[in-house]
């Protein structure tokens, strides 16, 4: 199954999806973040048409990867979903790039059974007092070699992967974080096949890439639309000639409502459609047909983020 914000569905029903995108995102740190700080009905009024126009182009799932403490209102979301009739899924975990800036002063007191317990809890429980439950775990670290709070961080997302079934969707954006998060999560039996690596398109070295497709990852190409469209045409053609088009995801990281700027920056929100707009037709000209469209679309997210215990 996938876990929505308003409840199970199979995972015949998620459909088109794009699984990487953000509905609102407040970026003054862990310690700052509060939903006093906007209105819940001002983020439903501006997001609303961004959200509703991707049905138009056939999308019925939307995946927000906003992480607690960088904004993440899953009362918004529900909202959203039951007023767009679009699928939403949010996550449980946390979020250790930008310099842990994320990351509340607490959570370096607590040990990675502790952490995965808050994160197991939400699942179990609902998040924030509601019964709205994640349906992934979003996690995110710096470059380079995993400082102790970045490890301490997926092996939370390994024991809460191994309890829940619940997808690691991680941002990394650079190979040597990506292999490590990749080593440290089979180190606790995980499967990579339960690993999505976040902003791959952003990994400089394509063996790097697809090293981490060989072992059984996925490879998420997320930031369509903020990239010259040439750039992800030859990077999508390759892995797909590579033999890697059944663990290819793609997405935009587009919105969204910015906390404590007038009327959330709406001037600057990029919206849902450059996919559809650009990307698909340029890569159907390029000899993609509607059957491989529909495996990277529809049958990947579905795969990728169906909840599962999968181990080595």
């Amino acid at each position: 199954m996938i876990m929505t914000v308003m409840g199970p569905i199979e995972e015949t029903f998620l459909g088109k999806a794009l699984v990487h995108e953000h509905i609102i995102c407040d970026f003054s740190g862990a310690e700052e973040t509060s939903k006093d700080k906007y209105s819940q009905e001002e983020v439903i009024k501006i997001i609303f048409p961004f959200l509703r126009s991707i049905k138009n182009y056939g999308f019925n799932s939307f995946f927000d990867c906003t992480p607690k403490y960088i904004g993440r209102d899953v009362e918004i979301l529900y909202r959203l979903s039951e007023e767009s009739g679009v699928n939403i899924i949010t996550n449980t975990g946390y979020y250790g790039a930008a310099d842990d800036k994320f990351i509340p002063r607490f959570v370096y007191d607590l040990n990675e059974e502790d952490i995965a317990k808050l994160w197991i809890d939400e699942w179990r429980n609902g998040i924030d007092g509601t019964n709205i439950k994640p349906g992934f775990i979003k996690t995110g670290v710096d470059h380079f070699a995993l400082s102790e709070i970045d490890k301490k961080l997926i092996v939370a997302s390994a024991i809460t992967h191994l309890e829940t079934g619940l997808t690691i969707a991680c941002h990394t954006g650079e190979g040597t974080c990506a292999l490590e998060v990749l080593n440290t999560v089979k180190e606790y039996g995980v499967s990579p096949t339960a690993l999505v690596i976040v902003h791959a398109d952003s990994i400089e070295e394509k063996d790097v890439i697809f090293k981490l497709a060989e072992e059984g990852c996925w490879i998420e190409y997320d930031s369509i639309g903020s990239k010259p469209i040439e750039f992800h045409v030859r990077l999508i053609m390759d892995t797909i000639e590579r033999g890697f088009i059944s663990q290819l995801l793609l997405s935009h990281d587009a919105g969204w409502y910015t906390v404590g700027e007038p009327r959330g920056g709406e001037s600057r929100i990029r919206p849902y459609t450059y996919m559809s707009e650009s990307l698909i037709p340029r890569l159907i000209k390029e000899g993609l047909n509607e059957e491989i469209i529909k495996n990277i679309l529809v049958d990947n997210p579905a795969r990728a983020f169906s909840i599962s215990i999968r181990k080595l």
